[in-house]
């Protein structure tokens, strides 16, 4: 009736306040087998309801009861038993060992060996809980004996066996390279490779994450999972219908590609970098997290591969990410992954750029509901980008809208591009570029006026000059703006003065240009003001 009742929420409060644990702890030694199978089944379901539940199991002296009985009772009394040390053990780590130090494990371990799959399947989950808190007890795990035992789990047919067994030697690889090794030694990887193409769903994302938390470790690791000849075969759960499976699938491919860029060329040899831009476009929110992080890995390692990125069309969904997640640490990676790319040389810094990334970074950068670690890689990715960029149509709106710490690499970028570029220099000038440096206020002596003056350089003193004070024009009481302006008016309605004084000026400008190699004007646009 007990255990009846606490498989509902609703009724954990009022069993706990009628002192049930109290009552059940003597059922545990009836002489009727149902009656202690029954009771370890109570305990377990509150137990795992929260803490404070398996806290009093604790407390209340149950668990040696549990352990000594477990080595003598049926299949059935073995995995409620074991029910009770997972649910337990789950909750934090001190409670974990409270079940390591009751002894535990060694009997885990020996029902490992059981005949029964059930019984196998249920220590197996329990050791797993116990080893996925920190390394000190998931080395007390491997010290138990059990990693042989769950690799020949691995092997039984019974899928659910299988997907626990994985579960828990995932457990036991996340935390250092040491324990990962014992699992490699122990023979796992192969069969583990061997299943990454199993139908059932749970037991590839299990799978997946076993062989990850192997890979992450180092660069011998990583080698050995991707000896288990993985490659192409991972890439085709990247196409599977369980998001959690592409996820894990990706996950594993970043974990090998971040390690050497031999690792990296792997992948891309394989087809996986196209394989992960379709991923992530096929899918949303944390699912694209490792895909997005693994094509800034590769990018980071070199040229060569960054371009492999871009020839794969990984810039347009990378954009697509920055600008559609809603989630701040997606964009963060995002950006991450786009500096990673735009870093190398001028090709690969237009590249990014001419995908209209570079104002959305600027925006999430100066936005205050960004995330602290938004802004900080949005930062980083701009100035990455922008100091390799010579592409300067995409640079010049920075010159309006970026803040002085940004503003400073624009301009950098500018004056080195324009003493080498003499179309472009005209463009600076026509696009109104030119006259946007000069309303700049730089400390004198600082980096950004030297950038200024570098630019300024490029033209010739009297272009600088007069070129870009306004020459007031008064017709009818109306102040005129600058002639170069749009706002100019017709010419030949003005007063002959005026008409004179405009001439003049723009016959000296329009020669100093033209000696310099610089038209300003078409023809075209001369001859309407004539």
């Amino acid at each position: 009736m007990v255990a009846e009742l606490a498989t509902r929420p609703q009724n954990i409060e009022t069993l706990q306040n009628a002192g049930v644990m109290s009552l059940l702890r003597p059922l545990l030694l009836d002489v009727v087998p149902t009656i202690q199978q029954t009771a370890a089944l109570a305990l377990g379901r509150l137990a795992n309801y929260n803490e404070d539940l398996a806290e009093a199991v604790v407390k209340g002296d149950i668990l040696p009861q549990l352990v000594y009985s477990l080595a003598e009772q049926n299949r059935f009394y073995k995995k409620a038993a074991a029910f009770v040390l997972r649910a337990v053990g789950k909750h934090s780590p001190q409670l974990a060992q409270a079940i390591v130090d009751c002894g535990a494990l060694d009997t885990l371990v020996i029902c490992l060996e059981d005949f029964d799959p059930g019984v196998k399947e249920a220590a197996a989950w329990a050791l797993g809980y116990i080893a996925r808190h920190n390394a000190e007890l998931s080395q007390a795990v491997v010290d138990a004996g059990a990693v042989p035992l769950l690799v020949l789990c691995i092997q039984e047919p019974e899928i659910a066996l299988k997907r626990i067994a994985a579960s828990a030697l995932s457990d036991i690889s996340k935390h250092s390279p040491e324990l990962a090794q014992t699992v490699v030694d122990a023979g796992a990887i192969a069969h583990l490779a061997q299943m990454i193409l199993n139908p059932d769903a749970k037991l590839k994302c299990q799978v997946l994450l076993a062989l990850s938390q192997v890979a992450k470790h180092s660069v011998d690791l990583a080698e050995m999972v991707v000896e288990a000849e993985i490659f192409p075969v991972v890439l085709t759960c990247l196409k599977d219908k369980d998001e959690y499976v592409k996820k894990n699938a990706s996950t594993l491919i970043r974990e090998i590609a971040k390690h050497t860029p031999e690792l990296s060329q792997l992948i891309v040899n394989a087809g996986g970098v196209a394989a992960v831009i379709d991923c992530i476009g096929s899918c949303k929110g944390n699912i694209r997290l490792p895909g997005i992080m693994m094509l800034g890995y590769v990018a980071a390692h070199s040229e060569n591969l960054a371009m492999a990125v871009i020839i794969s069309k990984g810039v347009p969904q990378l954009s697509v990410c920055l600008s559609e997640e809603p989630e701040d640490h997606i964009k963060a990676a995002a950006a991450w992954a786009l500096g990673q790319l735009g870093r190398h040389t001028p090709e690969h810094a237009r590249a990014v750029a001419v995908a209209n990334t570079l104002p959305v970074l600027l925006s999430l950068y100066m936005s205050p509901e960004s995330s602290e670690d938004l802004q900080v890689k949005s930062k980083k990715a701009i100035k990455s980008i922008l100091q390799k960029c010579t592409y300067l149509p995409a640079l010049e709106p920075f010159l309006y809208d970026a803040p002085p710490n940004i503003l400073k690499h624009v301009v950098g970028q500018f004056s080195k591009v324009l003493p080498h570029d003499s179309k472009a220099r005209r463009l600076f000038v026509t696009s109104g570029g030119l006259k946007k440096v000069q309303e700049i206020k730089a400390e004198p002596g600082s980096l950004l006026q030297e950038y200024i003056n570098s630019i300024n350089n490029c033209y010739p003193e009297e272009v600088v000059s007069k070129f870009f004070p306004e020459y007031e024009f008064m017709y009818f009481g109306e102040v005129y703006e600058n002639f170069l302006t749009k706002s100019v008016p017709p010419i030949s309605i003005a007063p002959l003065d005026i008409q004179t004084h405009f001439c003049r000026e723009w016959t000296t400008i329009n020669h100093l240009l033209t000696k310099q190699s610089y038209i300003f004007y078409s023809n075209s646009q001369l001859s309407s003001y004539e």
